[in-house]
């Protein structure tokens, strides 16, 4: 079942679903990013949370209009009154709050941080074609590197429990143990490989650094976030064969310029992998191990450093893309920003042309969530689900006109249309942000997965 020798036997009615975080509604710009530098860049300025929400809910209607299957993953809960109560800050939650913003400013934003919106953070994903129970496999990202995310895995793996809820086909994991030595960033460093979706494939697990081994090359300016011991130990736990594995060390240079996921230098879908040609560290022997697991049926689109160099590709985002398959055709969903790089935009427009193998651009504007620091592919988590998976799923949580209707009412209603980091220690959006998640609990039939609804 996991070995790659099943490569051409498809298995029929597999799909691969995307699903989209929702933007919370303390949606801000803190900062707090280290190594991403548009979420430095845009520091401290005043957002708009509800913009922001409407932005990420047009791109799901989008691709839901495509004829993909596309899912709604619930924020958290922000602010985090239950982390602050664990730092030693006491009273009723306004006191709380209060004596957060007086005493630990820094500290108060982190704790309601909306970054679960990318969701290519939330866990790593195994389809059942290549596990070895046959089941699909999820294990939230512990995120250690970044505090303001190192605490969104409890409820996270409680929001993927609540959408993927049938033990018969969904095996859900704890978080790695919250160490740097395991720092797991999830699926912005993992891409799935094969030729149909519901074919077993070929896991690709990129990393930053070997927490064990400091003789081997690692960045210098920014952290490498993700370790490849995090890697081994998730392949362990999906119960992957070694044969259908392959890990490959980021470059440290790109790291240094601002790369701190693979998914802001490569992306992949099917039997295709799109990336710079500095992504990776000793990249000729990357793609051969890559052409081996695939039986040599793999498509390699390298985008050379003459045409578009690391800080273009960063500053756009054009690899933080979504490389999508609709109609059996190839389609790269981007960021509007790539239309206003001429080097990025005159290298996609020759790309279309040549038809080898992208056939078509789509663009959209995420210019709340691109500023914080995420583009298209930040805001996904892709699920290869077949038939009876999909049909175990929960359906409320699946996007049609009804729920994008009633999510865009909701936000409309719940929002605030900006916000700076001195309303973060509000008492009444706290309020407003409770309710908000305690009625979307119930538009998606979560039941109780936030702190809030949980505390006796």
């Amino acid at each position: 079942m996991s070995s790659t020798d099943g490569l051409s036997a498809p298995h029929h009615g597999a799909i691969e679903a995307n699903f989209d975080g929702l933007v919370g509604p303390t949606h801000n710009y803190a900062g707090l990013s280290s190594g991403n530098l548009a979420s430095q860049k845009h520091s401290s300025q005043a957002s708009n949370p509800k913009e922001a929400a409407l932005q990420g809910l047009a791109k799901m209607k989008a691709l839901h209009d495509l004829g993909l299957v596309q899912g709604v993953l619930a924020p958290q809960e922000r602010p985090d009154i239950h982390t602050l109560r664990h730092l030693g800050f006491s009273g009723s939650d306004s006191q709380v709050l209060q004596k957060a913003q007086q005493q630990a400013p820094r500290i108060l934003a982190a704790c309601c941080s909306a970054s679960s919106m990318w969701t290519a953070n939330a866990a790593t994903v195994s389809p059942s074609a290549d596990t070895a129970d046959g089941r699909v496999h999820f294990t939230p990202a512990n995120l250690t590197n970044k505090f303001h995310r190192s605490i969104e895995h409890p409820v996270t793996g409680r929001i993927l429990q609540a959408t993927f809820n049938n033990d018969e086909h969904f095996a859900h994991h704890p978080a790695l143990p919250n160490v740097e030595h395991f720092g797991d960033e999830g699926a912005a460093n993992h891409t799935r490989f094969c030729h149909e979706y519901g074919d077993p494939g070929v896991e690709f697990f990129v990393f930053g650094r070997y927490a064990f081994d400091h003789s081997q090359p690692a960045p210098k300016l920014f952290p490498a976030r993700h370790t490849f011991e995090a890697s081994q130990a998730v392949a362990r736990l999906h119960g992957l064969s070694a044969n259908a594995v392959v890990f490959a060390q980021q470059n440290p240079d790109v790291i240094d310029q601002g790369v701190f996921h693979n998914d802001v230098i490569a992306v992949g879908n099917r039997n295709t992998l799109f990336c710079h040609q500095e992504a990776f560290l000793n990249p000729h022997d990357v793609y051969e191990q890559l052409n081996q697991a695939m039986q040599d049926k793999f498509n390699i689109i390298e985008v050379p450093s003459s045409l578009v160099s690391v800080q273009d590709a960063v500053s756009s985002y054009l690899f933080n893309s979504q490389l999508l398959t609709i109609n059996s055709k190839t389609t790269l969903v981007v960021p509007e920003e790539c239309r206003h790089n001429p080097a990025v935009w005159g290298y996609l427009e020759g790309l279309v042309a040549s038809k080898m193998p992208v056939d078509a651009l789509k663009v959209f504007d995420l210019k709340q969530s691109m500023s914080n620091g995420g583009g298209p592919a930040c805001l996904r988590l892709r699920v290869v689900l077949n038939s009876s998976e999909l049909a175990a799923t929960n359906e409320n949580t699946l996007m049609n006109d009804a729920l994008y209707n009633r999510l865009c009412t909701w936000v409309e209603q719940h929002y605030r249309d900006r916000l700076t980091e001195h309303d973060l220690a509000d008492p009444a959006l706290l309020d407003e942000s409770r309710q908000a998640l305690d009625e979307l609990t119930h538009i998606l039939k979560l039941g109780s997965v936030y702190p809030f609804q949980r505390t006796p």
